[in-house]
């Protein structure tokens, strides 16, 4: 009995020190009430109207008025929230968020919450109504500038995104689904994010609630800076899954300083086709730990074809900047003032060097070549666990290749052509830094390698695009 009585003594107390623990913890949580007082009047409802024609419908991700009002039938009814005026031909609407950045007028959203629009309406937290005049729009980096004409207007204090550490509290207000002034907080999951087709934007990743309207809102840290502009979120359903990515706030400024001067926006550009260097890949390069940014391809006339830069240089700092992987060089050169002259550190043939860069403003537009098909039976052998083909002249000529170079991977039957990632029509132009013309000049230097050494092969695929494989020899 006085074993027992003992036993559940121990485990009360166990369960009152736990809960002390707990409630201590909990004490320590932050309190956002006093953040959220001091900025909501600097955040703004922003919708935009287009004129109803096919080629702008459905062109925007944020909610639209139809799309609300069957949000609203899954708590409402079938008659939801529904406007008698709703079978009338009208324009298009969307909505978003945004926030006053200067006291005169300014504000930023994203570019995709206004873009095509005949129409921006700003709607302040007093339920002041204003069109909204746009000063200039950047797709890149998916930032917008706006201008208001309004007195007593409160902008949010800047801060500096590059403060940022992971785990740290963040905050976010805007209108998810049209509900003004929500808010909604998380931690900073992750910093530096390079997200597809998003090559100047080094994304802020959080788990902050963000769904359909918050495009273009602020995201706080504890001082009451934004840090960020909420821009994306990662999502199988359409809503939040725990995956919201914002614009650092460092690169908007950058971005809202060039659209004030002039409404556009000019990058600096090297004028490279890069691509991850992988394990196998630092292997073949003789490289202890993968790291940097592989040259695959220099673009014609561009900036890179005038310099000592080459195709196989790893590059491994810029401007003074380290380039861990590959989806971190293109925002630090994006970044930097056209005009600059920049060190290059690259890693060519096993040893490092420095290469002096102009950097120049990046193109509208960068051209590239169609590729026409390749249409020839030559000769095949089957070497590594592909069939490898010479190409004749005319398909040399067909697809713009110099210096009759390049063997066609006719078909890929095993490995470890298989596990490189090799494809059928694949031409390979160079393996371990040699050109080769011919399958026999592919033979003669696989033959020299040791078993089980990995070779980069220099791989031009469709569209003329060009990146580095490896492959191991067996």
């Amino acid at each position: 009995m006085k074993t027992l009585t003992k036993n559940i003594f121990q485990a009360v107390l166990f369960i009152f020190i736990l809960s002390n623990e707990v409630f201590a913890e909990n004490a320590n949580l932050p309190d956002f009430t006093k953040l959220v007082e001091a900025n909501k009047a600097s955040i703004v409802n922003i919708s935009t109207v287009r004129k109803n024609t096919k080629s702008n419908q459905n062109t925007n991700p944020e909610l639209r008025n139809d799309e609300l009002n069957d949000f609203l039938k899954k708590f409402f009814g079938d008659k939801g929230f529904e406007n008698p005026e709703r079978k009338k031909p009208r324009n298009s609407q969307s909505m978003g968020s945004g926030f006053i950045y200067s006291a005169n007028g300014y504000i930023i959203t994203n570019h995709h919450v206004i873009a095509d629009a005949d129409q921006i309406i700003v709607k302040l937290n007093d339920k002041r109504e204003l069109d909204a005049k746009l000063i200039g729009s950047d797709p890149s980096s998916d930032i917008a500038l706006l201008k208001i004409k309004a007195r007593n207007l409160k902008p949010v204090k800047i801060g500096k995104s590059e403060n940022l550490k992971v785990g740290q509290w963040v905050l976010a207000i805007g209108s998810p689904f049209g509900f003004e002034s929500t808010v909604t907080a998380g931690i900073v999951s992750a910093i530096g994010r390079s997200l597809p087709n998003d090559n100047y934007v080094p994304f802020i990743q959080t788990d902050v609630a963000i769904n359909p309207g918050n495009s273009g809102g602020p995201l706080f840290n504890l001082d009451g800076e934004v840090i960020g502009i909420n821009a994306q979120i990662f999502s199988r359903s359409g809503g939040f899954m725990g995956l919201s990515f914002a614009i650092p706030m460092d690169v908007a400024n950058n971005v809202v300083g060039q659209l004030k001067r002039s409404g556009k926006v000019s990058r600096g550009w090297l004028g490279v086709y890069i691509q991850e260097v992988t394990n196998n890949l630092a292997k073949s390069f003789g490289m202890k730990n993968p790291s940097g940014a592989l040259i695959s391809k220099i673009i014609p006339e561009g900036p890179a074809s005038k310099s000592d830069l080459k195709v196989g240089d790893i590059i491994l700092k810029f401007d003074n900047k380290k380039i861990d992987t590959s989806s971190s060089l293109p925002p630090i050169v994006g970044n930097t003032k056209v005009g600059k002259n920049v060190k290059i550190e690259i890693l060519r043939n096993g040893v490092k060097k420095n290469i002096n860069f102009k950097v120049q403003e990046l193109p509208i537009r960068v051209a590239e070549k169609k590729v026409k098909k390749i249409n020839s039976e030559k000769a095949s052998k089957k070497i590594l666990g592909m069939t490898l083909e010479n190409i004749s002249d005319q398909d040399r000529k067909n697809l713009g290749i110099a210096n009759k170079l390049g063997v066609r991977v006719k078909e890929v039957s095993g490995n470890p052509a298989y596990e490189s990632g090799l494809l059928k029509n694949d031409i390979i132009y160079q393996i371990s830094g040699n050109n080769i013309q011919n399958i026999e000049e592919f033979e003669k230097i696989i033959k020299k390698m040791k078993k089980g050494e990995f070779a980069s092969l220099l791989v031009r695929r469709s569209q003329g695009n060009s990146l580095y494989l490896a492959i191991k020899i067996e």
